[in-house]
């Protein structure tokens, strides 16, 4: 089996399910340990590996073909290293469920076997390529106009005004964003910003976010506009994994008035990494996370 080249990370009820791409056999492998947490409902970690033995000797001498189908793999463990782990494809995560109690494996199974051909589904394959592409070395950095390449490459066939500033007023928790009259005006404003320092670049991330372009797919895009921006003039990006949802969420509705929260935790989550296609995965998994 050649070396896995894709990484996803999927969300069942805000855990974490890990899987790898093999292009050999073109399928996704699992982390059998992810799986076992959510089935058990466990959040330990040494409980989890050690009902994983438990439960895989007893398979083993049932002469169950479900431990000769796990494979192992490298992945990164939840101490951010890539280690060896066991994993199992579609088929032996379906098996694998069978073994616990119905109430736990249906509801994960409805979400594990849903094929999912919705907008954010389909947008989310493309930001994949995106990357795969290099098409993302086109982009203009920093700029309305690059914002627009993005958000025309993922959402492209998808809305019809994918790419396309906003004509008409929106709003979102009570926050109304820049009147559409006043849109093209604060664009231009925000297109001046200074970008070369990290102060900087939030605050233009920030400006951008409060201008909301597009009647949808801002949040997306503008993450990867942000990740060009440090990318380019302080050779980092965000390792968004390490940013949680709520937290993300809290300090953008702060940053209306008070950009220091989102900058705080954008600080702590930089990564020299700005051409690993691991973190650039990772990073487009927790950002569509985040508009769940």
């Amino acid at each position: 089996m050649s070396e896995p080249l894709k990484i996803s990370i999927r969300f069942f009820n805000d855990r974490e399910v890990r899987a790898v791409w093999d292009d050999t056999d073109a399928k996704w492998w699992f982390s059998v340990l992810d799986v076992v947490a959510i089935l058990n409902e466990e959040n330990e970690y040494q409980r989890v590996r050690n009902y994983w033995k438990y439960l895989k000797a007893k398979l083993k001498k049932e002469n169950n073909q479900l431990v000769s189908a796990t494979t192992q793999l490298k992945i990164i463990a939840p101490d951010g290293r890539k280690r060896m782990a066991d994993l199992l494809d579609s088929q032996g995560v379906i098996a694998l469920a069978k073994h616990f109690p119905n109430n736990k494996s249906m509801k994960f199974l409805d979400w594990f076997l849903y094929s999912d051909t919705s907008i954010d589904g389909q947008s989310k394959k493309k930001a994949y390529t995106l990357f795969e592409s290099n098409l993302i070395d086109e982009i203009e950095i920093g700029t309305t106009k690059g914002l627009q390449q993005i958000h025309a490459y993922l959402f492209g066939g998808l809305y019809d005004f994918a790419g396309q500033i906003r004509t008409k007023n929106i709003s979102k928790g009570g926050y109304r964003f820049v009147y559409a009259q006043h849109l093209n005006a604060t664009l231009n404003d925000i297109d001046q910003m200074p970008q070369q320092s990290f102060d900087e670049i939030i605050e233009k991330y920030v400006a951008m976010n409060k201008a909301h372009p597009f009647m949808e797919g801002n949040g997306r895009s503008a993450r990867i506009w942000l990740d060009l921006m440090l990318k380019k003039e302080l050779a980092k990006c965000v390792d968004w994994s390490k940013i949680g949802k709520d937290n993300y969420m809290n300090a953008m509705i702060i940053s209306t008035v008070d950009y220091e929260v989102i900058g705080q935790l954008v600080a702590r989550a930089l990564t020299d990494k700005i051409n690993d296609r691991e973190t650039f995965m990772k990073g487009i998994d927790y950002s569509y996370y985040y508009e769940e």
